[in-house]
């Protein structure tokens, strides 16, 4: 039985709607939706393809990475 892992999934929104969704720890893993549904459906899609691709080359799969987010203010 395959172990299960957790990812953190940034979902970025796009000017002409839908979102952008990237993986910290995979990044290589990079997909869009046109809604949040859809968006978080497509990013498990391409992560059980990217860790399909990882195992099958031999590489390392990688823990999550729990990003540190700060917020800056710049004058502009």
């Amino acid at each position: 039985m395959p172990k299960t892992r957790n990812y953190t999934v940034y979902l970025i929104p796009e000017p002409e709607g839908g979102f952008t969704v990237r993986v910290p720890a995979l990044p290589e893993a990079i997909t869009y939706g046109a809604d949040r549904a859809e968006a978080l459906a497509n990013a498990a899609e391409v992560i059980e393809l990217v860790l399909e691709v990882r195992i099958a080359d031999g590489e390392p799969i990688p823990d999550d990475v729990v990003p540190i987010t700060e917020t800056l203010t710049i004058a502009a």
